[in-house]
């Protein structure tokens, strides 16, 4: 949908529907919004996992999550998500060919690097990492991490500093930690890092949709009242 194809009378009827508080929220978290940075999941098999990494780039302000289905189904527990997967655009890869490949094609030909999260090489540590490049963090399965094939194809390596024993974090709990921290700086840089006009718009319409029950069969009401 294209911002020139959204009826403003419809958008306007719907407001109807909401709060002057509600629709203040929604231009707030716009506001914050970005896709300076994405994140990719590729064969996240546990739904708690996938959930709370949606829910952390909704706390954080990134609004594209990219998810890779090659051996495992993405599935999202509205339990632990908490409803942050309506606010979150998700893109899933699951077709018979190489869905990985597929998913850095799309990110590369929208401008962003591809930076794998990994800490078993010689990676950039997350508090020297340069976030003025658009970039899209890759957070492997469960255990094992980022395929071979990511490896081979990314434009760089991102590791969070460890000192104890242990040598891995929970996938949910490294996104949290690493989107924490470069979108904080992003914030308190000079990149410009807002969406456009054109997608706040395409969002905030799409929101107001959500949040009203029966939307459908309002929508059906007001177009057969004015044509």
């Amino acid at each position: 949908m294209f911002v020139n194809m959204i009826d403003k009378k419809l958008l306007h009827y719907f407001e109807g529907y909401l709060t002057e508080k509600r629709k203040n929220t929604f231009k707030e978290v716009l506001a914050n919004r970005t896709r300076h940075f994405s994140v990719v999941l590729e064969d996240i098999f546990q739904p708690h996992n996938a959930s709370a990494v949606v829910r952390t780039c909704d706390i954080f302000g990134v609004q594209d999550i990219h998810a890779i289905e090659n051996k495992y189904i993405n599935k999202v527990s509205r339990h632990v998500a908490k409803g942050s997967q309506k606010w979150i655009t998700s893109k899933r890869y699951k077709s018979d060919g190489n869905n990985t490949q597929i998913c850095l094609d799309h990110l590369r030909a929208n401008g962003y690097q591809i930076i794998a999260t990994t800490p078993h090489n010689d990676s950039c540590l997350l508090q020297d990492f340069d976030i003025t490049k658009k970039s899209a963090f890759v957070f492997g399965v469960e255990a094992e991490g980022v395929s071979d094939y990511v490896k081979e194809q990314a434009d760089g390596f991102l590791k969070i500093p460890m000192v104890g024993f242990t040598e891995s974090l929970n996938i949910s709990v490294a996104a949290a930690i690493i989107l924490q921290d470069v979108t904080t700086k992003l914030r308190n840089s000079d990149v410009d890092w807002q969406l456009s006009e054109e997608e706040k718009e395409i969002l905030y319409f799409n929101w107001v949709k959500k949040t009203i029950k029966n939307v459908d069969k309002i929508e059906a009401h007001y177009l057969k009242n004015i044509v």
